[in-house]
């Protein structure tokens, strides 16, 4: 998890999520005693990473979630039954060790659906975009090689009205697409799913954005996230 300091308060985020956990442990022992030990250190962590989460999104990202205000009791609910659903499957499985929350849920906990996305201006989702002639004008990248690119999938292309297309301008270093940008396109398939997975935090990534991580070099752990994150 990301360690540094919180803004406001000067304590990282593992201490942050750390505080939280232990409050919302002491809640639920308080509240309902009938709850086993393992299940309250289970979501007092998942509570602690969700609201050391919120404290790396910007602004514009946290005035979003306000706007949802009243449904997040029901997307709580979806959330912790799709919790409770794969820790069943797991169980019925056999399968032992670390859990990591499923495609489903963090769907449902942080990620437009896709009904939201067509209503949505694309900048406000999918951050600065352009089309071929202002890559082609700027950043100098010919049409050409940005097209190969996208037959290749070494780019992801939204779709905008009809059949043409922008391209996310965070997907860019020094003029090439950043490495990792394919298998993670490959592994989520959609293309506006696979750039909303990586500009959002990930729980995988302990809340990191995974689309920082790719322009830092880290490919390997977001591609690792996105195998996790990817449906089937």
């Amino acid at each position: 998890m990301n360690r540094f300091p919180i803004q406001a308060t000067g304590i990282n985020q593992d201490d942050f999520a750390e505080l939280v956990a232990d409050k919302v442990e002491r809640a639920l022992a308080h509240y309902d005693e009938a709850i086993n030990q393992s299940t309250m250190v289970s979501v007092a962590k998942i509570a602690g990473s969700i609201a050391s989460a919120v404290t790396l999104l910007s602004p514009k990202h946290q005035r979003a979630i306000d706007t949802i205000h009243a449904d997040l009791p029901g997307l709580a609910s979806k959330f912790v039954r799709a919790l409770a659903a794969e820790a069943a499957r797991r169980g019925e499985a056999g399968t032992t060790g670390t859990t990591t929350l499923p495609a489903e849920a963090e769907t449902l906990a942080g990620l437009p659906q896709s009904d939201d996305l067509e209503s949505m201006l694309m900048e406000d989702w999918a951050g600065r975009v352009a089309g071929s002639t202002y890559l082609e004008e700027n950043l100098r990248i010919a049409r050409s090689t940005l097209h190969r690119w996208q037959r290749r999938g070494d780019v992801i292309a939204l779709r905008k009205g009809g059949r043409k297309h922008v391209f996310p301008l965070a997907q860019f270093v020094d003029g090439r697409p950043v490495a990792g940008i394919s298998d993670v396109l490959e592994l989520i398939g959609n293309p506006r799913l696979a750039w909303l997975w990586l500009t959002r935090p990930a729980a995988q990534l302990d809340g990191r954005i995974p689309i920082d991580l790719l322009r830092q070099d880290q490919a390997e752990e977001v591609v690792e996230a996105a195998r996790v994150f990817a449906p089937g």
